[in-house]
């Protein structure tokens, strides 16, 4: 049973930073890309950032270029998202999910994903 669980979440003024944590159990982590997703209120899920099993390849969403930063430490089953430079518009719950396909690239499909964490809540104040 593969289980994801995201942390690191909160209340941040505009400007500020987040780290946010997803560890992964039942799975060969190093084998599968990892993605982080969000979903604001009244909007639909959409793509944040991904990542490649092997940590090699990295893929972002326009919004998050240049603020967000995701890796991973297979070592601990972890990948991260580093949020800057935060705004109002980044307030929403956002999930980390692993990939259906075996050594496959990040992808901004969430059909691609087979496992999703249950959601971390970020709110940035204006």
């Amino acid at each position: 049973q593969v289980q994801l669980v995201e942390s690191g979440g909160g209340l941040v003024q505009t400007g500020g930073s987040l780290r946010l944590s997803c560890a992964a159990v039942g799975r060969t982590f190093s084998a599968y890309s990892m993605g982080w997703f969000r979903q604001a209120p009244g909007k639909e899920r959409e793509f944040v950032a991904g990542i490649r099993g092997s940590g090699d390849i990295t893929d972002y969403a326009d919004f998050a270029k240049g603020r967000f930063t995701i890796s991973k430490d297979n070592a601990k089953n972890t990948v991260y998202l580093q949020m800057n430079s935060l705004k109002p518009e980044d307030t929403a719950v956002y999930y980390c999910a692993t990939r259906r396909v075996l050594w496959s690239p990040p992808s901004a499909n969430e059909g691609d994903y087979s496992y999703w964490g249950q959601g971390t809540q970020v709110t940035v104040s204006s």
